[in-house]
C-alpha cells in the first residue's frame, strides 16, 4: 500500500506521463487485503494506509487504466473500480466478499452506487456475491470485457488513443470531471472509516468473521 501510494505520487510529478496502467497477474488482479490485517489491533493502520492510496487516485491528474484478469476481489475490486478506464477479462471474478467476514468495504460503500446504481451496489455489498468480468462490464464496473487472451491488446488499443492526446489537456479535464465527486468521496470515505472503526469493529461478529476465515471454519455469528 505504501509502495503503491508512493508510485502514484512519483508519477504525478512527471509531466510527460499521462496514463498509468494498474495490472496484476494472469491469476489475479488482486484478491484484496490480507484477512489477517483486519484484526482489531491492525485495522486502524491498515485502513489509513489503504485509503491513502484511494485518496491519491482521486486526486491524480493521470488517466488510471485497470487491466483485470483472474480474481478481482474486495480491496482489489475497489482499486479497479476507482480507475478511470477498466478492461477486464470475461473470465475474471469480481466481488466484494467482505460481508462474509462480518465486515464491509469502505470504498465500495462510499462510491459503488455511483458506478453501478444503488440497487446493484446493495446486492453486491450486502450479499457478497461474485460476478464474471462480462457481468462487471454490463453493470458498469468495467468499460469492456474481452476474451482472456485479448486483454493486453484491448489495453494497448486504449493506450494508443490516449497517447495521441495532450497530457496537459487530459490532466485538466480529469480535474474538471472529478472536482465535485472528489469532495463527496473524501467526506463519504471519512464517514465510512468512522463507522467501521467505532461501530463495526466493536461487534463480536467482526472479530469472529476474521477468526473463522483464518481458522478455516464456518463463522458462528452472534448478531452482536
Amino acid at each position: 500500500m505504501e509502495e503503491l501510494k508512493r508510485a502514484l505520487q512519483e508519477v504525478e510529478a512527471r509531466l510527460e506521463i499521462s496514463v498509468v496502467v494498474l495490472s496484476g497477474s494472469n491469476k489475479a488482479f488482486s484478491a484484496g487485503v490480507d484477512v489477517a490485517a483486519h484484526a482489531p489491533e491492525k485495522i486502524g493502520e491498515m485502513l489509513e494506509k489503504f485509503h491513502a492510496v484511494f485518496r491519491a487516485m482521486v486526486a491524480s491528474r493521470k488517466v488510471l487504466l485497470a487491466e483485470v484478469r483472474g480474481h478481482c476481489l474486495g480491496g482489489g475490486a475497489e482499486l479497479a473500480m476507482m480507475c478511470d478506464i477498466v478492461v477486464t477479462s470475461e473470465a475474471a471474478t469480481w466481488g466484494f466478499p467482505e460481508i462474509s467476514l462480518g465486515c464491509f468495504p469502505p470504498v465500495a460503500v462510499t462510491a459503488l452506487a455511483a458506478v453501478v446504481g444503488q440497487k446493484r451496489a446493495a446486492e453486491l455489498i450486502l450479499t457478497g456475491r461474485t460476478c464474471s468480468g462480462r457481468e462487471a462490464a454490463h453493470w458498469g464496473l468495467a468499460n469492456v470485457a474481452v476474451a482472456d487472451g485479448s486483454v493486453a491488446s484491448a489495453v494497448d488499443e486504449v493506450l494508443g488513443r490516449l497517447r495521441k492526446l495532450s497530457p496537459a489537456a487530459l490532466a485538466v479535464t480529469k480535474k474538471a470531471m472529478y472536482a465535485w465527486d472528489a469532495m463527496h468521496f473524501d467526506k463519504g470515505l471519512a464517514r465510512a472509516e468512522k463507522v467501521y472503526l467505532e461501530e463495526l469493529m466493536k461487534t463480536e461478529d467482526a472479530r469472529e468473521g476474521s477468526a473463522a476465515f483464518l481458522e478455516k471454519r464456518a463463522a458462528r455469528w452472534k448478531g452482536k
